[in-house]
């Protein structure tokens, strides 16, 4: 059986967001493909029931089904920005909801079906105005810079001629994604509504009136909330207890927020770019919830009767979204062998499950394509600390080969062995003799807060070592070639790649993408700056810039960076190349144009596939010795 090539990017579907309708006899999802031409992202909407085919909808994303399971909305941008609209399922074109001029987001119905509120953009974007900011947060990554639009709670009547949206909330805050308390009568949303909520990173939650009136807060300082939702009659918070710390569950009332005690040391997952996880819910009379284990991410229930959370969905798989209805519970799950199919199990119980439950109701495993899968390995740190990290290569081969260090972002994120839609070098590589290295060092999420925090005011310093180890590991088990060492990574993985090929000369070859380079210059530039300054690297940033040690690089640098990129500015970049191409060290650098951060997911297919072609290409030039 052949193996992957990187034109099979193009061959990759990757189902997400999945929502079971409210009989349970079929689940709505949004399929994502790559498209060659045009050169774009396709996301459509996807349904799947057991015993029938999957079938495609209709175009677009974020599919929500009615109460009565007979209509759903959806947002498509039909040639502007994206609306709501309505397919009726009993036959019939789909209406579009609203058309406001900046767009609309996810759609959210009310327990009795006759209206839809949502989170959106609000205010004028002038492109040739002056931007004015007297805030930090003035400018987002994807979005650049914000002009004085903000995102506010809207609500639209949800008849076929809809109506004109109401907005209930106004101000210069971002309001998040509503929730519809039980009667119909309130939304809830978190916002940071304080003059310095970007100073202290302050997020609260806040219910309003759905006939309008002015928000009521219910929480303070005690949290920073990321996400609430109304199960049943309990408001069930997501928030944390500090800028760097897990994420973890609060139910809220009129005293304010008191935690869910789960027993785990776990952080709770609800969703976003990069960070697979499932929105907190109700499965049955069982608090339904994602988190992250061992860098996979599990889906957990709370049992009714109290005590320690329940793993129902296990495994070497990520659950990147799950919805519960009619008694039974959908979700998405990657394996080593899928980029994501869609489950449908049964409610979960009180017994504790280790793998994935249910049945697939999709199989979008690349067809007639054999995949390396990762194994996992426990090593130990220079201090004694175990570091776990996956092995990726062909095991029928012998003998020491070229090895490549690849760092994950974060640095609160986690490699996990899935089949990795986005890396697809990584398969590549493996198949030409590579040893592909992936590691969750210190600050690595699935391990515990202890170590989720262990790096923190101590990039590169704390976690220099997790890295290094492993690869003399490797290298004395006669499967590296200490000769033919290699490093990479994207986001804090460009920032652990320049640092590790400035701080060691073992490398034949770096390749830092999205990378962070000077904190110093990062902490004013970048979206983020000042949360990386004050909390996460707090203390001495310029002891943990790689910039410090840039005269000490040696290895042949080739610079991957989106040139729209507001996290990790591309001027990040630009002090690299210039301090290398100044010392002539081989260096190249690449500009995405128009690219974000996160590109190397979601952006333009030309640019993913350009992205993976570069890393082989480099590593072929300046380790093994082919032409490049």
């Amino acid at each position: 059986m052949p193996r992957l090539t990187l034109d099979d990017l193009f061959r990759i579907a990757v189902p997400s967001d999945p929502q079971t309708r409210p009989d349970g006899s079929a689940v709505a999802y949004t399929l994502t493909t790559s498209r060659r031409e045009p050169d774009e992202n396709r996301a459509e909407i996807w349904l799947a029931a057991p015993g029938a085919e999957p079938r495609r909808l209709a175009e677009g994303s974020c599919p929500r089904w009615s109460p009565d399971g007979r209509t759903l909305a959806y947002l498509r941008a039909d040639g502007g920005p994206p609306q709501i609209c309505l397919l009726p399922m009993d036959g019939g074109e789909p209406v579009a909801l609203t058309s406001a001029p900046l767009g609309a987001g996810a759609p959210v119905w009310s327990p009795d079906g006759t209206r839809i509120a949502y989170a959106g953009p609000h205010g004028e974007a002038d492109p040739h105005a002056p931007v004015v900011a007297d805030r930090l947060d003035y400018k987002a990554d994807g979005a650049g810079l914000l002009r004085g639009v903000t995102t506010h709670v809207f609500v639209v009547a949800a008849g076929q001629a809809g109506g004109e949206p109401v907005r209930l909330t106004e101000g210069g805050f971002h309001a998040g994604q509503p929730a519809w308390s039980p009667d119909g009568e309130r939304l809830a949303f978190t916002a940071g509504m304080e003059p310095d909520g970007d100073l202290d990173l302050s997020s609260s939650v806040y219910t309003v009136e759905a006939a309008g009136g002015e928000p009521k807060r219910l929480t303070g300082p005690e949290m920073i909330a990321v996400g609430v939702w109304w199960l049943g009659e309990r408001l069930v918070v997501a928030g944390m207890r500090g800028p760097v710390a897990h994420t973890r569950l609060y139910t809220v009332g009129e005293g304010g927020a008191e935690e869910l005690e789960t027993g785990l040391d776990r952080n709770v997952m609800v969703g976003a770019p990069g960070y697979p996880g499932a929105a907190p819910q109700l499965a049955g009379d069982r608090l339904l919830f994602a988190a992250r284990d061992a860098g996979c991410t599990h889906l957990y229930a709370l049992p009714a009767g109290g005590g320690a959370a329940v793993k129902v969905a296990g495994g070497d798989a990520v659950v990147s979204g799950a919805s519960v209805a009619g008694g039974v519970m959908a979700y998405v799950a990657s394996t080593p062998r899928s980029a994501g199919d869609v489950y449908l199990a049964g409610l979960p119980t009180d017994e504790p499950c280790q793998a994935l439950p249910g049945r697939p109701l999709t199989a979008y495993a690349l067809d007639g394509v054999e995949l390396f899968e990762p194994v996992r390995r426990t090593f130990t740190a220079a201090d004694g600390t175990p570091v776990e990290g996956f092995v990726l290569r062909d095991q029928t081969r012998d003998g020491p080969g070229p090895v490549l260090l690849d760092v994950h972002g974060g640095p609160h994120n986690a490699w996990a062995p899935v089949f990795d839609g986005a890396h697809l070098y990584h398969q590549v590589l493996a198949a030409n003799g590579w040893t592909v290295l992936t590691m969750n060092p210190r600050a690595s999420d699935g391990y515990g807060e202890a170590f989720y925090t262990a790096a923190a005011g101590a990039w590169g310093l704390a976690d220099e070592q997790d890295f290094l180890g492993p690869l003399d590991d490797l290298i004395a088990d006669g499967i590296a070639d200490p000769e033919r060492q290699a490093v990479t990574g994207y986001s804090y993985g460009g920032y652990m790649t320049c640092w590790l090929s400035a701080r060691t000369g073992r490398f034949r070859a770096a390749i830092p993408g999205g990378a962070v380079t000077d904190l110093v210059s990062m902490a004013g530039t970048s979206d983020m700056g000042y949360f990386l300054k004050t909390f996460e690297c707090g203390g001495d940033v310029v002891a943990q810039s790689p910039f410090t040690h840039v005269s000490d690089v040696t290895a042949p640098t080739l610079i991957l960076h989106g040139d729209a990129d507001d996290r990790c500015p591309v001027s990040q970049a630009e002090q690299w190349f210039g301090a290398l191409r100044e010392r002539n060290v081989p260096v190249r650098m690449v500009r995405y144009p128009n690219a974000s951060h996160l590109f190397i997911l979601n952006g333009r297919p030309s640019h993913r596939l350009d992205y993976n072609e570069r890393i082989i290409a480099w590593l072929e030039q300046w380790v093994t010795g082919s032409p490049s």
